[in-house]
């Protein structure tokens, strides 16, 4: 399944909350993880992928640190 992820509407976003969780629930390197929260706390959506059997973990996770998401597919 692939997400979008538009936005975090966190007052203060923790980077290596947020980098930690990206890497987790779309197995991807730590760098990779770390380059695309820089670019979602720029402010440009970010696409990834993530593998059925996690989706409702990577929900929460998404949730639990404020990050706006959509479903592409």
């Amino acid at each position: 399944m692939k997400l979008n992820l538009l936005s975090c509407d966190a007052k203060r976003p923790d980077k290596r909350a947020i980098a930690n969780s990206i890497a987790e629930i779309s197995n991807i390197d730590d760098t990779l993880a770390q380059e695309l929260t820089d670019i979602l706390l720029e402010g440009d959506p970010v696409d990834i992928e993530v593998e059925d059997k996690n989706s409702s973990s990577a929900f929460r996770s998404l949730r639990k640190l404020s990050i706006d998401y959509e479903i592409i597919d």
